[in-house]
């Protein structure tokens, strides 16, 4: 799966959220089970991936060092976990979860690594999304900026060999959306136009976030697939 097949796989996700729902795990098996596929097909038979949308469509928990943690995407050899992925795809209401997001990433990923697995992350976000009020009337629209990708910025430059709480590898995913034409006043209106838009193409987006270090990986996919199955095979 190269960045292009991987941006339809995003899109067809989020066709998936906009039927379903927040709520649905429908747009993750689309998601988590074509990046696992694709993980399958670098690896070969030796190993195993596990997620929402392949085998049995079920995650596999992962014994962490504190607490056994349900994964997003488990790959395995000889019927043993030997590495994790965590996968978020975040559609709305950005900047209230912002920090809260980045601190369950930072969480997770010690406590797996903690108990000597490798742990990979990858981050998908729109730079323009919607933010609604609890009624799920439209307040306002967000912007992923240069501010939000600091956190990201300081990551890329650790050491992921010292610092635990550092996924092994983390891919950051900004995407921009066909902008709406016309006027967005609840989740309904968001769904609809979204829903009925012809021919709708997803692009990475263009706004410069400022230069990656190694530990984070910069709207391309294959760049860090490839190196999520190199370190696997040198386990």
């Amino acid at each position: 799966m190269d960045n292009r097949e991987f941006l339809l796989v995003v899109r067809d996700s989020f066709k998936k959220f906009l039927e379903t729902g927040s709520r649905s795990n429908e747009k993750l098996k689309i998601l988590h089970g074509a990046i696992s596929k694709d993980l399958q097909s670098r690896l070969g038979s030796d190993y195993h991936v596990q997620s929402l949308g392949v085998g049995n469509g079920k995650e596999i928990k992962i014994d962490g060092r504190y607490i056994d943690k349900a994964v997003d995407i488990t790959i395995m050899k000889n019927n043993e976990p030997i590495a994790g992925i965590g996968v978020k795809f975040v559609m709305q209401n950005y900047s209230q979860n912002s920090n809260n997001y980045f601190e369950n990433m930072l969480g997770e990923t010690a406590n797996i690594r903690c108990a000597n697995i490798p742990y990979f992350q990858i981050f998908i976000i729109p730079d323009r999304l919607p933010y609604y009020k609890n009624d799920g009337t439209f307040q306002k629209w967000e912007e992923f900026t240069v501010h939000n990708s600091q956190k990201y910025l300081t990551l890329s430059r650790d050491n992921v060999e010292t610092s635990v709480h550092t996924p092994t590898k983390t891919l950051l995913f900004v995407i921009h959306l066909p902008e709406i034409q016309g006027v967005v006043r609840d989740k309904k209106d968001y769904v609809e136009y979204y829903s009925h838009c012809n021919n709708m193409s997803f692009h990475e987006s263009e706004t410069p976030f400022g230069k990656f270090s190694s530990a984070v990986i910069y709207n391309d996919y294959e760049d860090f697939a490839r190196k999520v199955v190199h370190y696997i095979e040198f386990l």
